[in-house]
């Protein structure tokens, strides 16, 4: 088991971190986003060699990154509906294998989508799952924020229970989102899909920087979800992100884990695992659970991740 505490190549991680960015600064996400910190720390990881085309659902990135005629990738960029990045992306992969076949095309490209939670989980999953399931050869990137953030912060399927928000709202007759959140990388293991991974930015970012790296290079289909803290939609202060992340990693209400030819391998487990609330009393989106009588709830949430945290275990064989 690989555990993000442990001594790292110090000359490797500068190496990686002296690479250009291909995510120019001066785009309009908002100050502590981790989608943005999710484009480039993925990006990062492709070899300099290598060229990309870059693929976007319609959301707080996409909005944010580009107006055209002007974009903040330094690759290729394609911005497509909200409900059909999968299929754009599978068309460009299977246009540039016939070229490359034909002799047109020299250089190596590598393809990468990015989506949220809105165009991954719910929107635009369909496309997503009749790419997996036809055996593309990209990459797809869910910066998962758990919301319709761009829009308004309207619930989506990746909002955990009891979550206040605009469609959600907590209050005298609600205690917030009512349903569970979709375990949208199990389902894409389910594909048998040759890599998928799940992360968050913790400590030297090594970790989603390894993911990102494996997901690009492994030939087939692969899947990446990454927990992209909102401070506006959260309701945290910005500079609290990478604290943020942390928590959710530590209270195990973000496992970080990987899907390798079938093969469940857990990445990171805490020394000491942190009791829930410590995830959510930093957020506003929750701060209704702390109220005088709402301690049950507080419990059920700890019973879910509990129980997601031990079915994970038993994945991992760990």
């Amino acid at each position: 088991m690989e555990n993000a505490n442990k001594p790292y190549n110090f000359k490797e991680e500068m190496k990686a971190m002296d690479k250009k960015d291909r995510l120019a600064a001066g785009h309009r996400m908002c100050a502590g986003c981790g989608g943005a910190i999710t484009v480039r720390s993925v990006l990062r990881s492709l070899h300099e060699e290598d060229k990309a085309v870059v693929g976007n659902a319609t959301g707080c990135l996409e909005v944010s990154t580009f107006m055209y005629p002007y974009t903040s990738y330094k690759d290729s960029y394609i911005h497509n509906a909200f409900e059909n990045a999968g299929a754009t992306m599978s068309g460009v992969e299977t246009a540039y294998n016939v070229l490359k076949k034909k002799g047109k095309i020299n250089d190596t490209y590598k393809f990468i989508t990015f989506g949220g939670d809105g165009g991954t989980y719910d929107i635009g999953f369909q496309s997503l799952s009749g790419a997996m399931e036809r055996g593309h050869d990209f990459v797809y990137v869910c910066y998962d924020n758990g919301a319709y953030m761009n829009t308004g912060t309207q619930r989506s399927s990746a909002t955990p229970k009891f979550a206040d928000t605009t469609t959600t709202p907590a209050g005298k007759a609600s205690s917030g989102k009512v349903q569970i959140r979709k375990d949208l990388a199990a389902i894409m293991a389910a594909h048998q899909i040759p890599y998928v991974g799940q992360t968050t930015f913790i400590g030297n970012f090594k970790d989603i920087y390894t993911k990102s790296e494996k997901a690009i290079y492994t030939p087939g289909p692969a899947f990446l979800n990454v927990l992209s803290p909102c401070p506006r939609g959260w309701g945290y202060d910005p500079s609290d992100m990478m604290k943020i992340c942390k928590l959710a990693v530590d209270t195990c209400y973000w496992p970080m884990f990987e899907v390798v030819d079938g093969k469940w391998i857990l990445s990171y487990e805490p020394k000491n695992k942190l009791p829930i609330e410590d995830f959510l009393k930093p957020q506003r989106r929750f701060k209704h659970l702390f109220k005088p009588g709402n301690e049950g709830l507080i419990e059920e949430f700890q019973r879910m991740v509990d129980e997601q945290w031990n079915n994970l275990l038993v994945k991992c064989n760990a």
